[in-house]
């Protein structure tokens, strides 16, 4: 047994189709032979060992499994793993070099945006998605963004600090 998920689900009936996806995932191409009925959460988090994607809800409220698609930031809880066949897909474990934390990255430990640290993967890779777009966000443009990302722990204040903090850091390092 390599997984959890190995462990509590039975083997797939023979007669269940799979289909080969190749999904470039964190800048690697991956390719692998899945049920068409696979969220791509699941193959995130058991499949390719990427746990940082939480799930929480498994109905898109509450934002804990958004990854990028193609620069995008979706909820991956309720998208299947061979819609991403050919598409890039970008988990919180592509953030950060082996050796340096991504201004996200940072700006979440500098202005303690987190607490039990469970969204924070999520509301990391939809900051990331906004300030690809929008360098120089207000406060409402972070407020706004992250609305689709709930947190039970801080209240908001921090992260929303914490995502100004590095557009602040990002924007520097540009000039």
């Amino acid at each position: 047994m390599t997984s959890l998920f190995e462990e509590v689900t039975p083997d797939a009936p023979s007669d269940v189709p799979v289909r080969r996806v190749s999904i470039t995932v964190n800048g690697e191409r991956r390719t692998a032979d899945i049920e068409p009925r696979l969220l791509l959460a699941h193959m995130l988090r058991q499949g390719l060992n990427l746990t940082g994607t939480h799930t929480g809800c498994d109905t898109t409220n509450c934002g804990a499994c958004t990854v990028l698609f193609d620069g995008r930031p979706v909820k991956s809880c309720t998208m299947l793993a061979v819609q991403a066949d050919g598409h890039q897909v970008t988990t919180v474990e592509g953030l950060a070099t082996a050796s340096e934390l991504h201004p996200i990255q940072e700006g979440f430990k500098e202005e303690h945006g987190l607490q039990c640290g469970y969204c924070t993967p999520g509301m990391m890779l939809t900051a990331k998605a906004l300030l690809d777009e929008n360098p120089n966000p207000t406060e409402d443009d972070v407020r706004w963004a992250l609305s689709g990302n709930l947190c039970r722990c801080t209240g908001y204040q921090n992260i929303v600090k914490a995502v100004l903090w590095a557009a602040d850091k990002m924007r520097n390092q540009a000039d």
